[in-house]
This record gives structure tokens, C-alpha cells and sequence, in this order.
């Protein structure tokens, strides 16, 4: 289930033997200790950057960590750098900026088929605001005869190095980039069916266009995490101490409104799947799980996951289905008690390969990362996008894509 992709890539332009830029995501999540906690987004970029030195170039990469303030040592990505050539087996020389004469030197010194990674870009606050004059001086500085796109989980962002930059090289799409484009418009656009969607999280403001979309293709949307706290309350459920979102009443009704007219009013919580039961517990850190109705939920608890009874019904739902797509965790998932909706979800799909199984969001990904033994691939797709993700399947245009050349 493959989607179209619009753009030009590396594999359609005579690369070998040049200068390339590439803008990677290597916004990596940092421990106590300022280590690599997950090295997931390195590993995505690795197809990309081996293509290019088997073509003779000198590979020159860029990103961002964090959000730091002007210059913060913290936030550099010499670790990175670090790791990048481990798993490479081969040295990446870093470069203590982003522009400048060092910049400029260190390329110039480096011979074919090297890397060489650049300073944090977010040290310098005309990254974010897209500054011409900022991106000029990477291109110029970095020597580079084409700009490579390869960060999917910044291409929602107008910035510098996504939008600012394709304005002084000749900019396509890298593997990973046209990997994700291709694997979550092919389940948005040509889906076998059945189609569930299992949408949790926080926040049903955040998933509102999501859900619009998927409504027209799922043959269910399966509601857990937070965001059923929000459904439920609105439907009257006094749901105790549980997190929930206020002002969604419209939300929600717009919601139902849709699935009536797809569905009709009489099949719509067959349609949208709410929880009958849910999981609680005191607060956040309980590490004693009881099962509640939804209708008869305890006032002094929190809803910390989907209940038992639940799990159960979403798991016999994804029997039949063909494609998957989950966006959200459904429950508090980094509570190892309130994990166990999201884990069995993951057990049902990670055990059914027929399964074109999409996965996005960055908590969701982490979570199947982590539960994976396969680190992710057991899955027919685990997104290295959080935003971008959400926003491709609601049908957005990424400004970092549509600044690439037309294939």
C-alpha cells in the first residue's frame, strides 16, 4: 500500500561525487546525564546518508536538539555525532557550528564519501524564523550543490533549514522522507478495508482534522487515552479526578455529526468506539489497577487507561481489520499498570503481518519502539514524526516538501 510522491529525490538527480546537504532529524531525547536515550531517529536517517557516500559525496548534515536558548552546551550534538559514527562504523566529523569559517574549512578538508555533522541550528534564533539570510549562509558556507530533505519530523515547520534553505540549492526529497510521504498517503488515499483507527493521547483539539479525515476512509475509530475522558464527559460520564479537556462540547458534537451522516445516527457508537470500562487508579504513579464502568466511575480516581472489558472488544475489532492506524497511546503508558491497553494493541497487530499497521505520533512510536523486541518492526510502518505525521494524515501541505522540486 504505497502512496504517491509528488517530489524529486536523490535517486533523480546526478548526485555522485558532490557536495550534499542534508537536513536530518536528530532531535534525539537526551538522558539526566545528557546521553542518548533512543538513538530511533539516527538509525531512520542511515538508508539516506549510506546511499549518498556509496555515491562518492561529501555528506554534510544538519538539525536541531532541543530548544535551547542562544548557545547551550547541553543542546549540542556532538553526542550525536558520537553515535552517528558507531552506528555507521565510520568516524562523523563534527563541526562546533552551523555557519562560518569553520564550517566552510571543515568541508573543504573533507575528502569523498565522508559525513560531516554542523552545530545545533536552534543555537541561532533565525533557524525558527526562517531567516533568508541565515539559510543563505549554511548553503554557501556548507558548499553544497543540492540540499537533501530527509527530516520528516520537522517539515511541518517553515524554518530556515526546511523552507528558507531550497532557495539556494536545488532541493529533493531524501529515502526516509519519501518513505513516510509514501507509507501514510498510501493508507489515507488507496486503504484495504476493513480501516481502524485507534486514536488516543491527551487532547481532542489535537486530533480534531485527524479525525475528519479518517472518518470518510475507517470503518471504526476506536477512541482511548485522555481524549475518551473528554468524549465521555461530554456524553454526561462523571469521570472523577480524570484528566479531560474543557470547551470540546462543539468538538465533539461536529464529531458525532459527521459519523451520523457517514453512518446514521442509530449505528454511531458502533462507529465511534468509546470504553465501557476504563482502568484507574489514585494518581499518576498508582501502581494498583482496578477496572471501573464507565457509568458507575469512582469520584476520588483517575482514568488512567482503558478497562479490561474494553481491551477486549478493541482487540476482537482488529481481527478483522486489514489496515491500521493508531495515533495515541491509550492510556498513561509510561506507568507500566496503565500500559496494558496500548500493549495488547500492540501485541495484536505486531502478531498479525497481514496487518498494514501505520503507526505515528511520537509517544505511540516510542511506546512500540519500547515494547518491541523488533524495536518497531514488527510493524508495517513506525513514523519518526510526531506533527508532521498528524498533519500529513489530515491532508496538509508540509512546507518542507512543497518547497522540493517537482518530480
Amino acid at each position: 500500500m504505497v502512496g504517491k510522491f509528488s517530489k524529486r529525490t536523490i535517486k533523480d538527480v546526478p548526485i555522485d561525487n558532490k557536495t550534499v546537504l542534508v537536513r536530518v532529524d536528530y532531535n534525539v531525547p537526551l538522558d539526566e546525564d545528557g546521553k542518548i536515550a533512543d538513538d530511533f531517529r539516527i538509525q531512520a536517517s542511515l538508508g539516506t546518508i549510506r546511499y549518498l557516500m556509496k555515491r562518492g559525496c561529501k555528506v554534510v548534515l544538519i538539525s536541531h536538539l532541543g530548544r535551547p536558548e542562544g548557545r547551550e552546551e547541553k543542546f549540542s550534538l556532538a553526542p550525536v555525532a558520537k553515535r552517528l559514527g558507531e552506528l555507521l562504523g565510520k568516524k562523523a566529523i563534527f563541526v562546533e557550528d552551523c555557519i562560518g569559517d569553520k564550517v566552510r574549512m571543515a568541508v573543504k578538508k573533507a575528502s569523498k564519501n565522508t559525513i560531516t555533522l554542523l552545530e545545533n541550528l536552534r543555537f541561532y534564533k533565525e533557524e525558527e524564523a526562517n531567516d533568508q539570510k541565515f539559510a543563505k549562509s549554511i548553503a554557501r558556507d556548507t558548499g553544497a550543490r543540492y540540499f537533501v530533505q530527509d527530516g520528516f519530523g520537522v517539515v511541518h515547520r517553515a524554518h530556515a533549514s526546511t523552507d528558507a534553505i531550497t532557495c539556494f540549492a536545488p532541493s529533493v526529497a531524501g529515502l526516509l522522507l519519501e518513505r513516510e510521504i509514501r507509507s501514510i498517503r498510501g493508507v489515507m488515499d488507496s486503504p484495504k478495508h476493513p480501516v481502524v483507527a485507534i486514536l488516543g493521547g491527551a487532547k481532542v483539539s489535537d486530533k480534531m482534522p485527524v479525525i475528519e479525515a479518517l472518518e470518510p476512509i475507517a470503518d471504526k475509530i476506536l477512541i482511548g487515552g485522555a481524549m475518551a475522558n473528554t468524549f465521555l464527559r461530554v456524553a454526561g460520564v462523571n469521570l472523577g479526578k480524570s484528566k479531560c479537556e474543557d470547551g470540546q462540547e462543539d468538538q465533539v458534537s461536529e464529531i458525532y455529526e459527521l459519523a451520523k451522516n457517514k453512518v446514521g445516527a442509530e449505528n454511531v457508537d458502533d462507529f465511534l468506539v468509546l470504553p465501557k470500562d476504563l482502568a484507574a487508579g489514585e494518581d499518576v504513579h498508582s501502581s494498583h489497577r482496578e477496572s471501573f464502568n464507565a457509568d458507575e466511575f469512582p469520584a476520588d480516581k483517575m482514568a488512567l487507561d482503558i478497562g479490561d472489558e474494553t481491551i477486549e472488544q478493541f482487540v476482537d475489532i482488529l481481527k478483522d481489520a486489514k489496515t491500521v492506524i493508531w495515533n495515541g497511546t491509550l492510556g498513561y503508558a509510561e506507568n507500566e499498570a496503565f500500559a496494558h491497553g496500548s500493549a495488547r494493541v500492540a501485541l495484536a497487530l505486531a502478531t498479525s503481518p497481514e496487518v498494514t499497521s501505520v503507526i505515528g505520533g511520537g509517544d505511540t512510536a516510542d511506546f512500540v519502539r519500547d515494547w518491541d523486541a523488533k524495536k518497531g518492526g514488527s510493524f508495517s510502518h513506525v513514523s519518526t514524526g510526531g506533527g508532521a505525521s498528524l498533519e500529513l494524515i489530515a491532508g496538509d501541505k508540509l512546507p518542507g516538501v512543497e518547497a522540493l522540486l517537482d518530480a
